[in-house]
């Protein structure tokens, strides 16, 4: 079992409603249209969506690789979530020779992780590094008043505004962003509050 840090998603351990689980659920199902050749789930918690990428696309991938910074999740993830395709491994997302460790990936899914670190920019320059040319980053994120602002989230830094999200992407050939409600994830509406965004970039 693991420890409960009120930010993990542990499907084994979740009411199948619970909103966090199910909004987890939309993002690795948003993403298997973008997904193909090597793909790295970054910051892949428990492995659940990593298993999900695993089993939906494993006509279009050559290997999925779950890379997390906390030991005992990955030992979690290894023992819970086996598949052929798919292995786990300890990494930090910040580290500048992780390119060097693991490899480049065709397809990179980082779903609500940028908060989680001092410094988004160096965040979204380090995945941008570990993508081939032609690569295609999916990423999430909640919004907030923007990194100046402490987010009263305990284990949140800052959450971005819609605009700062926007503008991390600007080094990407092509980027589209969409915006998430409970499990809907659209382009946006007129009127409609979105809690989250998330962005699809090519390198």
């Amino acid at each position: 079992m693991l420890e409960d840090t009120g930010e993990r998603v542990i499907p084994k351990e979740m009411d199948p409603m619970n909103n966090m689980l199910l909004e987890h659920i939309a993002r690795y199902t948003f993403s298997t249209p973008y997904v193909r050749g090597r793909v790295l789930d970054l910051a892949c918690g428990s492995g659940y969506g990593s298993l999900k990428i695993a089993k939906d696309c494993k006509n279009n991938i050559d290997e999925i690789v779950g890379i997390d910074i906390c030991e005992d999740t990955i030992k979690y993830a290894k023992h819970h979530y086996y598949h052929p395709l798919l292995t786990f491994r300890k990494g930090n997302a910040l580290d500048k020779e992780l390119p060097q460790q693991i490899g480049t990936f065709n397809t990179i899914l980082s779903f609500e992780t940028i908060e989680h670190v001092k410094d988004d920019r160096l965040f979204i320059k380090r995945m941008y590094d570990l993508l081939k040319p032609g690569g295609t980053l999916v990423l999430s994120t909640p919004f907030g008043k923007g990194r100046e602002y402490p987010s009263g989230q305990e284990f949140h830094y800052f959450q971005l505004t819609p605009e700062e999200f926007q503008d991390l992407f600007s080094d990407f050939s092509e980027k589209e962003i969409f915006f998430q409600r409970g499990v809907t994830i659209e382009p946006p509406r007129k009127d409609v509050y979105y809690p989250l965004g998330v962005a699809v970039c090519k390198k």
